[in-house]
């Protein structure tokens, strides 16, 4: 257990933990008061600390794409590149840099007024939402929140599709058909996690654009804040 790959899961199930924290019990009062209030700061409390974890989680799968890129493409190095001080720098810069981020589209939304009557068309207080609900001007909002999601959800991604294409050409080099399938089977996991984040995240605000409707929105955002963390241990506990 006191590999990479584990410690990196650790870390990714602390923040699955951590992401249904901060939506599922509000949801869960919700249905069981029949309330849907929120106060203004338990709302900018939730939108920070669901951001947080959220890119978090993105940062998480991308250093575990690396690891898998160092232990396929560069096996006899892997003990040496992936060294603990490594890998503590690695968490310690994601969980720095998603820190970072959330603080700053905070400070942004802090500066914002809202109405005295507001009503959240979602199950929980998300960035974007809020953002776009404000009744004064979030040209600066818009701009920092486009810009910081193609950094750190573009970015992110191309890593993971940089390390799986050298990943599948070092595994098409491998001669016997037991050891393509040995290479292929560590990364198999991870590969079925990573889909299923960014087939979920991606398939919620694709659709939501698509189709305009705060209810099938809210209805599809449960797939990447439920139901992608609660399937990552599953996914994970079976291969192992």
């Amino acid at each position: 257990l006191h590999t990479p790959m584990y410690f990196f899961l650790s870390n990714l199930s602390l923040v699955d933990i951590s992401v249904t924290s901060t939506t599922v019990p509000k949801m869960l009062v919700n249905i069981q008061t029949q309330s849907k209030r929120i106060t203004y700061e338990g709302c900018i409390s939730q939108t920070y600390f669901f951001s947080l974890f959220v890119v978090l989680d993105d940062l998480l799968l991308t250093v575990m794409a690396y690891d898998r890129f160092v232990a396929i493409c560069h096996p006899l190095h892997y003990t040496v590149i992936m060294n603990p001080r490594l890998c503590g720098l690695l968490v310690l810069v994601s969980w720095i840099t998603s820190a970072l981020h959330s603080l700053l589209e905070h400070l942004l939304l802090l500066r914002l007024t809202f109405c005295t009557d507001l009503e959240i068309p979602h199950f929980f207080c998300e960035l974007n939402l809020m953002a776009q609900l404000a009744c004064s001007d979030n040209f600066l909002n818009n701009m920092v929140m486009y810009f910081i999601t193609v950094l750190l959800g573009g970015g992110p991604l191309a890593g993971i599709l940089y390390s799986y294409s050298k990943i599948v050409s070092s595994i098409r080099a491998i001669p016997s058909a037991q050891g393509r399938y040995k290479a292929f089977s560590t990364c198999a996991s991870h590969l079925s996690v990573v889909s299923l984040f960014y087939g979920t995240s991606l398939g919620v605000y694709l659709g939501s654009a698509a189709t305009q409707s705060s209810h099938s929105s809210a209805a599809a955002s449960v797939m990447y804040t439920v139901v992608t963390p609660m399937l990552n241990p599953f996914i994970y506990s079976l291969r192992n």
